[in-house]
């Protein structure tokens, strides 16, 4: 099962993540700030990081921007998981390369899970744009997008020479 590194200095939210995560299979390791999450991220090599933003001692943007640029984890898929939900947080993430941004208070766990589970199947650069559904009522299922048809080869065009009409 895909190894995830949660960092989330939030006790409460790391320990509900956490369990749920578990109760799914996943190999667990977790940070509670950035210093932490980069020690961790180049000890354990995980599949993923779900990355909270604002963290004592180094920010989730900066934790972002190290990964992304150190060799040994650059591949690593990232989710930020934060409560910020301006556009201007969301483009800094992108621009960064976070595989996914998701706002705290417009997903629920379950929504989490699935987010996690498409990103670890996914290549990184494709999910990044397709957007996750929140349940409109808890309990209720989580819209997901169908996956798109492969494209058929194309049979390669045959050129015909130039007929010389003076012929």
């Amino acid at each position: 099962m895909p190894k995830i590194l949660l960092v989330e200095d939030d006790i409460s939210l790391r320990d509900v993540y956490f369990a749920r995560l578990q109760a799914e299979g996943f190999e667990l390791a977790v940070a509670s700030n950035g210093e932490e999450a980069l020690a961790m991220a180049v000890k354990e090599r995980p599949d993923l990081i779900v990355l909270d933003i604002m963290m004592p001692r180094i920010s989730g943007f900066d934790v972002l921007d190290i990964v992304r640029t150190t060799p040994e984890i650059a591949h690593t898929k990232v989710i930020m998981m934060t409560a910020l939900g301006s556009p201007t947080d969301k483009e800094r993430g992108e621009k960064l390369g976070v595989d996914k941004y998701l706002v705290k208070s417009q997903v629920t766990l379950e929504d989490v899970v699935a987010t996690i589970k498409k990103v670890l199947e996914a290549p990184a650069t494709d999910v990044a744009k397709e957007p996750v559904v929140g349940n409109p009522q808890p309990g209720a299922p989580t819209q997901q997008t169908p996956p798109a048809a492969p494209q058929q080869p194309q049979p390669p065009q045959q050129s015909q020479p130039p007929q010389n009409p003076s012929a």
